[in-house]
């Protein structure tokens, strides 16, 4: 069965006092472009998550994006170096003081910016460089796991949705392609008609043998049951690859070479058709083509 290039799945995980979550998102490309946005303690599995989503995305324009949040408890926690927050505190105080500029102090709101900016001064605020051991990376790998599994889900609900259109736009053109034949045999006697009626008014004498068989050479040039033929089993073989098993390139690139063919066999028949009821037909077999086209590039 078919799936859809565009996919996305989300899964968390809580390991070490740490909520990890993988999101993954894909929309349509010819290849396949991987993105990964990933903490920087997660650099060193990223080439083993990088291939873990190769052997499923395929195709696609694919972003995996694996955020950390520190839950509350952990050592990891950003936290304030006392000792050096005073140290800051007391040199502003001693400033403040020389330039004349201690009854601030008595401002909360002026107390309140004095803080932001104590805050904000070099080092107040330390984060230790997190430890990540083997078992936080089993699970990284394994919440990455779970969100490609729901993208997967994602990919294949949209190719279902994607086969039903190929579905009913491949069985209007088998439906227009067979209202074709009730014109086919009036095709040929009134052009047959239509040429002895023009010579009949032409005041030369002709050879009607010879003008029998260039009548048959010509109607036999407008003949349209190969390409009926080839286009029915344009419309067999593109049913065949869509319910088919997923290959390593997907079936979308396969889909639109098939497309393509049916839509010579579709051109071919309205340059052959010379009769408007049957070129309307073929306007209308065009535009259910059209529509499968534009399909077809959402096809993995």
């Amino acid at each position: 069965m078919i799936q859809s290039m565009t996919g996305y799945g989300k899964a968390t995980a809580t390991v070490a006092n740490k909520k990890i979550t993988a999101e993954i998102r894909s929309v349509n490309s010819k290849q396949l472009d991987l993105s990964i946005k990933a903490a920087p303690q997660y650099r060193e599995i990223e080439m083993e998550l990088r291939a873990m989503v190769q052997q499923v995305a395929q195709r696609g324009k694919v972003d995996l994006v694996l955020s950390v949040e520190v839950l509350a408890g952990s050592t990891d926690a950003p936290h304030i170096n006392q000792s050096l927050l005073s140290s800051y505190a007391q040199q502003l105080a001693e400033a403040r003081t020389s330039l004349g500029l201690a009854e601030l102090s008595a401002d909360p709101t002026a107390s309140a910016i004095i803080l932001q900016t104590l805050v904000r001064m070099p080092e107040v605020v330390c984060v230790e460089a997190p430890v990540v051991n083997a078992e936080e990376h089993q699970t990284v790998k394994e919440v990455v796991a779970q969100a490609l599994q729901q993208f997967v889900a994602f990919r294949e609900q949209e190719g279902a949705s994607l086969y039903r259109v190929f579905d009913a736009k491949l069985a209007n053109i088998a439906a227009h392609l067979e209202s074709v034949a009730p014109y086919e045999k009036d095709r040929t006697e009134r052009i047959r008609q239509n040429l002895l009626d023009r010579l009949e008014k032409l005041p030369v004498e002709y050879d009607k043998n010879r003008l029998e068989q260039e009548m048959i050479y010509y109607i036999e040039k407008l003949d349209i049951n190969e390409e009926k033929t080839r286009l029915t089993n344009h419309l067999s073989y593109f049913r065949e690859t869509m319910d088919g098993e997923l290959t390593a390139g997907g079936h979308g690139k396969k889909l639109g070479f098939i497309a393509q063919e049916m839509g010579r066999e579709i051109n071919t028949l309205g340059s052959k058709s010379n009769q408007a009821e049957m070129q309307r037909i073929v306007v209308m077999m065009k535009d259910e083509l059209e529509q499968i086209k534009e399909q077809v590039l959402n096809v993995l």
